[in-house]
């Protein structure tokens, strides 16, 4: 069985060395969800997950110390985004495409959604440290990440339990939730999530297709 997530991921850094991955679901099994994986400097993982029925989805195929179920919200005016997320604010802006960008979003979506496409662009990507299309996950579970569009990410805060994590930095070292990393330069991507669940079981209930955020681990 393979279920989908179509929606937006975002990698920030900070000099702090945290850095978090913001996962956007508009369309998921799961109906429209938000989770974030935190990475701290010393290594410590810890989900934030929007429900227990995700942060369970999630736990079972990428690896974490801590999970937590909070509340979400999520809004988006243009290029900034504000999420909140229980214990964590955060906040970014993004900046126009670059020459990466432009080249995929070049691609037509339903090509660029193609696990044999996906696959095919998995050898140049693997030219960007850490980053991965597609590989295998927890449990026997295998993924892929088809991604169609990123911008960088030009500012970004956020503050964790109470703590100001400093300002906007790389992601590095590469974080180690699943199998690959976001790109070292802070982006958000546009992308579609597929994960294969060994064996067959009960289909999920279906979300709403995806939308804009704001009226609402992948990655190149």
């Amino acid at each position: 069985m393979r279920m989908r997530f179509d929606g937006w991921i975002a990698g920030v850094g900070t000099t702090s060395g945290t850095r978090l991955v913001l996962g956007h679901w508009p369309g998921s099994p799961f109906g429209p969800v938000t989770d974030v994986m935190v990475e701290y400097g010393d290594g410590r993982r810890v989900l934030l997950a929007q429900t227990e029925e995700l942060g369970r989805f999630v736990a079972d195929t990428y690896s974490f110390e801590t999970v937590r179920v909070v509340p979400f919200e999520v809004s988006r005016s243009g290029a900034a985004w504000s999420v909140t997320a229980g214990p964590l604010t955060l906040r970014f802006t993004t900046g126009g495409r670059g020459l990466l960008g432009r080249l995929l979003h070049a691609v037509p979506a339903p090509l660029a959604r193609r696990l044999g496409w996906v696959r095919l662009i998995g050898v140049p990507a693997r030219v960007l440290p850490g980053v991965r299309t597609h590989g295998s996950a927890g449990n026997g579970r295998r993924e892929w990440y088809a991604v169609q569009d990123l911008h960088r990410i030009t500012t970004a805060s956020a503050v964790l339990d109470g703590v100001n994590l400093g300002p906007l930095a790389a992601v590095d070292p590469p974080v180690r939730f699943g199998f690959g990393s976001t790109p070292r330069t802070p982006s958000l991507v546009r992308v579609t999530t597929t994960v294969q669940l060994p064996g067959s079981g009960p289909q999920p209930r279906r979300g709403r297709g995806a939308g804009p955020a704001g009226s609402s681990s992948a990655w190149l």
